[in-house]
């Protein structure tokens, strides 16, 4: 089987099978999205049904997040070297699997399981999708245009998620857990037939067996400490020596890293400055929207008592503009390039966070709070895009993989500490005996911190507009650069 892009286009328009392959993969991206944000309007049926704990349900969520983002450095690099179609379909059928056993146990830690196994799939699918579209679609317009639908779908698939979790619950939370499953299905069917075959990495002198097995520890410990760290304190000696064996652990994986001949991560990526700084701008922009999101839910059901698929609408309209602008974004990103865009959409979500800290306990939602939303939708839809394609242009195909695992777990790690810390800043500020306006003031604490949060993303990225103005072309090249090109530079510096 051949790769789409050796079938001719017509008249510069994909033809259906490039179409199909694309399609196949923003489905799997739709359904990581959506199963992030889709379970927890569900969480209080799920706890009455089978009898649940507050901590026990908890893990419903954070077990899918410690799966998603303890492994998707070693799902990246799995792609490169075993096949990025295999790792793909097999990790999308598990997904299907894990989807169909969450929608029929009957016990919390069977429930808990299955969203474990499945944030393990999507940390496979996940980079393997997104190495798939930037080693399929040569880069320039046409990759900006394939990622801007593909990273749309995400962005959709996670505002989607808030509504028919909120119509879904209304019936049973099972089918919540079930509806995954036949769109997974579907997808690995079409996948088996469209997706192009990719070979394995050659010459890639053996596995990183210590480094996948240090990363992939470091990287578990590191969300599970995060995840706990607000219930049993922050100053605990629990969560200090666990930051302590995360800071331990990283410092013996880059110790590897360097040593050996095929790592998992080539740290040379990290030299380039749009690199870090795509990575630092995934943290700061996911976590800040999951913090956001995050205190806007409990604002609306606790305080203001919406129900669930009422909060859900309110946030429909970030998502509407968000997919209304998906095949718009490449050829913004064409003309304006990924820089100047991920400036503007932070500086978007800065406004639309502060406009919302003027939220009281009777808001008008057309003058209020649509106006943020709206700022957010055209945040997201021109950031996530964009943070895509900066990280991936100028990668060689057979460490695509490796880039597209490294930015995803950037965007969960960003996302499970941002919103410990958010948690943590208003459960600070509030008390059990808290009038409804104390309540209030405690969830705008949480709101000024994820303003906070943009406003760093924001001034990452100016950085890279005053680098670019001086240095165009040379952090691309060092992007670039491979392991085997370093090593023949470097028998070359040696020779002369």
């Amino acid at each position: 089987m051949t790769s789409p892009l050796t079938h001719p286009t017509t008249q510069g328009r994909w033809t259906p099978r490039l179409w199909g392959t694309l399609l196949v993969l923003c489905a799997a991206m739709f359904l990581d999205a959506l199963d992030v944000s889709m379970v927890g309007v569900a969480l209080p049926s799920i706890g009455s049904e089978l009898d649940l704990s507050t901590s026990t349900l908890q893990w419903i969520v954070s077990g899918y997040i410690l799966g998603y983002g303890g492994l998707l450095l070693l799902g990246g690099r799995t792609a490169d070297l075993l096949g990025r179609r295999q790792v793909f379909l097999v990790a999308l059928g598990v997904f299907a699997l894990a989807s169909l056993l969450g929608g029929l146990v009957d016990s919390g830690p069977l429930l808990i399981a299955s969203r474990f196994i499945k944030g393990l799939s999507a940390a496979f699918t996940a980079p393997a999708g997104l190495s798939i579209i930037t080693t399929t679609f040569a880069e320039g317009p046409l990759r900006n245009r394939a990622l801007s639908i593909y990273t749309t779908c995400a962005a959709t698939g996670f505002s989607m998620g808030l509504v028919l979790s909120g119509l879904l619950t209304e019936a049973s939370w099972r089918l919540t857990m079930l509806l995954p499953a036949p769109i997974a299905v579907i997808a690995l069917l079409a996948g088996l037939k469209l997706i192009p075959r990719s070979e394995r990495e050659k010459d890639h002198r053996g596995y990183d067996i210590p480094g996948a097995i240090i990363g992939t520890a470091s990287m578990l410990l590191l969300v599970f400490t995060v995840v706990q760290a607000p219930e049993v304190g922050w100053g605990s000696a629990r969560t200090l020596l666990s930051f302590v064996a995360v800071a331990v652990l990283l410092a013996v994986f880059v110790g590897i890293e360097r040593r050996s001949p095929s790592p998992l991560i080539r740290l040379g990526v990290l030299r380039s400055g749009s690199q870090i700084r795509a990575q630092l701008g995934a943290m700061a922009f996911f976590g800040s929207y999951v913090g956001f999101q995050f205190m806007v839910t409990l604002y609306m059901q606790s305080l203001l008592g919406w129900s669930a698929l009422h909060t859900a609408l309110a946030f429909l309209p970030a998502g509407a503009l968000v997919a209304l602008s998906s095949t718009k974004v490449g050829a913004i990103v064409d003309r304006y390039g990924t820089p100047r865009l991920i400036a503007a959409g932070f500086a978007l979500m800065v406004v639309g966070y502060a406009l919302f800290l003027r939220v009281d306990l009777d808001p008008v939602y057309a003058a209020v709070i649509l106006p943020t939303m709206l700022l957010i939708g055209a945040a997201c839809a021109l950031v996530f895009p964009s943070l895509n394609i900066q990280a991936t242009n100028g990668v060689e195909d057979h460490e695509q993989g490796m880039v597209s695992g490294l930015l995803n777990t950037s965007v969960q790690v960003g996302g499970a500490i941002f919103l410990a810390v958010v948690t943590a800043v208003v459960t600070a500020n509030s008390s059990e005996s808290s009038s409804p306006q104390d309540v209030l003031d405690s969830y705008r604490s949480g709101l000024v911190v994820v303003t906070g949060i943009a406003l760093v993303g924001l001034l990452i990225t100016l950085t890279g507009l005053r680098t670019r103005r001086t240095r165009p072309a040379q952090e691309s090249i060092l992007v670039a650069r491979s392991v085997q090109q370093e090593t023949e530079e470097a028998k070359v510096a040696v020779a002369e």
